[in-house]
């Protein structure tokens, strides 16, 4: 038996957003074995010092892309495999580096990518992948050019490809079958327009319901759900009366749609941080002038719809969708939201309900006994000050991930 104690420590617990000082946390095989004020190691063990320290869950991103390597995503589905997965994985290292020990990738990863972190085969957080995300013909992940003839979509085989081109009630049942064959932990689907593709408008809705409702129970019957890109009221509203569990984006979300989803217990995961990158950066690395101009019709509104949400009691999840140069920017979410909601609630957003989205209350997200050992020592209190948690995870001095160290400057 493999033990670790990271002794002396202050540990955060997240569901009371309080301070347990001068507490040890003890290892065993990848998960979390006793926590206390005067637990000793056992013999044998490793002892890392944590005094002066805070000890915390692991983040988790629940909407990272980690194979858009560029901001023109139509120019990344024509590289070759390979290519796409070595620029991925610098991408996933520095999400790791950033204390980001689980991310949600929403179209893209496949089931590849993420067994190649978990056999300890690459270095990057935990994925749970959802695949290829579908879209409608015309929709936010067809990244066809106009023309008097479409060609015939290649979308399913290049994994630089974040979405496959997808229409009717059966070949969404298929599709879905096929993702989840593939190893897709969930399904993502394109349920509105978007900035980052070229001839959808931001208001026009995708599917049909009928669509959606069989993309949902596909998902149902394998035991796992649907997440779907919307920003409008009108699609937000749809995507959750068919049964969909979480919302990406939202920025539009009016009040009586927030009150709509709290009441069907469907989850937002906003992602403030990937509209300023798009703003300040997206035309310097080649974002084409179609994305371009409609990034202002959505970031304004983005904080408005945290208020709006966290007022109905919608949960939150963490999301970042950063793209290209910009993934850099990841941790700035967390500052974002804590400008507006406060450091303890985003938090909170960034490790329990997180872990309740992807299915893994209890495991991950928290430092409890029994739980998974995915642990951060950070040089200060993120209940404080949630710049500890930025710049790159320079204050982060060590990671914990299934019980393993992965970065050690103590």
């Amino acid at each position: 038996m493999t033990s670790l104690l990271i002794a002396n420590g202050n540990v955060l617990d997240v569901h009371t957003l309080t301070l347990h000082t001068g507490h040890s946390v003890l290892v065993q095989n990848g998960r979390i074995a006793a926590i206390g004020a005067q637990l000793q190691a056992p013999e044998g063990a490793q002892v890392i010092d944590a005094r002066g320290l805070t000890v915390m869950p692991g983040l988790i991103d629940c909407h990272v892309h980690t194979v858009a390597s560029s901001f023109n995503l139509g120019n990344v589905a024509k590289l070759p495999n390979v290519f796409t997965m070595l620029r991925a994985l610098p991408i996933m290292r520095d999400m790791l580096e950033r204390g980001f020990t689980t991310v949600r990738d929403a179209g893209g990863a496949d089931w590849s990518l993420a067994e190649a972190v978990r056999t300890g085969l690459v270095q990057g957080p935990r994925i749970f992948p959802s695949g290829k995300a579908l879209s409608q013909t015309g929709g936010h992940g067809d990244f066809r050019p106009r023309s008097d003839e479409l060609e015939l979509c290649g979308c399913t085989h290049k994994l630089g490809n974040l979405a496959r081109v997808v229409d009717g009630v059966d070949a969404c049942r298929l599709a879905v079958r096929e993702e989840i064959m593939k190893g897709a932990s969930q399904i993502k689907i394109m349920a509105s327009g978007g900035v980052a593709s070229p001839n959808d408008p931001i208001g026009n809705l995708g599917y049909s319901e009928a669509e959606l409702h069989a993309i949902v129970e596909e998902a149902s019957n394998a035991n796992t759900y649907v997440l779907a890109h919307a920003y409008t009221p009108r699609a937000i509203a749809r995507a959750v009366r068919c049964g969909v569990r979480t919302i990406e984006h939202g920025n539009l979300v009016d009040a009586p749609t927030a009150e709509l989803m709290a009441e069907r217990g469907a989850y937002m995961v906003p992602t403030l941080i990937t509209y300023e990158g798009l703003a300040t950066e997206g035309e310097r690395y080649g974002l084409p002038a179609a994305s371009i101009a409609k990034i202002d019709a959505v970031r304004g509104q983005g904080k408005q719809a945290i208020e709006i949400l966290a007022k109905a009691g919608v949960k939150m999840g963490l999301g970042s969708d950063l793209l290209g140069e910009t993934h850099y920017l990841q941790s700035d979410e967390l500052r974002l939201r804590a400008e507006i909601l406060g450091n303890g609630p985003v938090l909170q957003q960034a490790t329990l309900i997180g872990a309740e989205i992807i299915g893994q209350q209890g495991q991950l997200g928290e430092v409890t006994a029994g739980a998974i050992a995915d642990l951060l020592l950070v040089d200060g209190n993120p209940l404080a000050d949630i710049a500890c948690l930025l710049n790159q995870g320079k204050r982060i001095r060590t990671i914990l991930k299934d019980g393993q160290v992965c970065k050690n400057t103590l």
